[in-house]
């Protein structure tokens, strides 16, 4: 398989024209995948457009590749959100990743109660663009066409007002309904996956979702830890969606 790399901005070009990579792109290109003049390689703008070409020349500050083919893709319906719990270590940052190169389309880090490590308002952008850049190279290492959004630090009010426009599934042990049993055929509407921290989910923040319209659901008889428990449950989703 071709190597892939990003752009930085939306992909106009067509077959026959040629486009740049540049600043870090085009070193790692370059110097850390070594690619050469002659090579072939897919180039992506993270919004559908899916650029394959040849490697015309490179170097650590430009690479040029020469358009032999175009395809675009239309953004995945319905979009699958993962709201992921702040975790301790770099728990969150692992089920962010994998839930990227798993097919998530957006990702909304959630300061939930009982959650462990905490983003005050100095730490909460950079904490969102850390993860857009977990998320950035997980798409490009997955060979994705659509790169999701991270959106900014959200609280539990705030989760549960997207309930009211979403299919929001709650990802809790002591649910009664399991989550490979549930009927998404059909579903058009955003589906919201609600992961807690190491602790779970405070009884308070389970009842706000439930007003508001949301499922609590089970994966299994066992409890998983956090950064594995968004990715396994977006498989089992995926595979109900008919995407894998």
């Amino acid at each position: 398989m071709a190597l892939h790399f990003v752009l930085d901005e939306p992909a106009l070009a067509q077959a026959g024209d040629v486009v740049t990579l540049t600043g870090a792109e085009a070193h790692h290109a370059a110097s850390v995948r070594r690619v050469r003049v002659g090579e072939e390689v897919t180039v992506g703008d993270g919004r559908g457009a899916w650029l394959a070409g040849v490697c015309e020349s490179v170097s650590p500050r430009e690479v040029v590749v020469r358009v032999s083919t175009r395809t675009d893709a239309a953004a995945p319906r319905p979009r699958i959100v993962l709201v992921q719990a702040l975790a301790k270590g770099d728990r969150d940052e692992l089920a962010v990743q994998a839930a990227t190169e798993l097919g998530i389309d957006e990702i909304v880090p959630w300061q939930s109660a009982r959650s462990v490590s905490r983003w005050d308002a100095a730490k909460a952008e950079k904490g969102r663009v850390r993860w857009a850049s977990i998320v950035r190279e997980a798409a490009k290492q997955a060979h994705r066409m659509w790169i999701p959004e991270v959106a900014p630090l959200a609280t539990t009010r705030e989760i549960a007002t997207r309930t009211a426009s979403s299919r929001t599934l709650v990802l809790e042990p002591t649910g009664s309904a399991r989550l490979a049993g549930l009927e998404l055929t059909g579903e058009e509407r955003d589906i919201l996956l609600v992961v807690g921290p190491e602790g779970g989910i405070a009884p308070d923040e389970l009842a706000l979702f439930q007003d508001a319209g949301a499922s609590l659901v089970r994966l299994g008889e066992s409890v998983l830890r956090t950064s594995t428990a968004g990715p396994a449950a977006l498989a089992v989703i995926s595979a109900a969606l008919g995407r894998w």
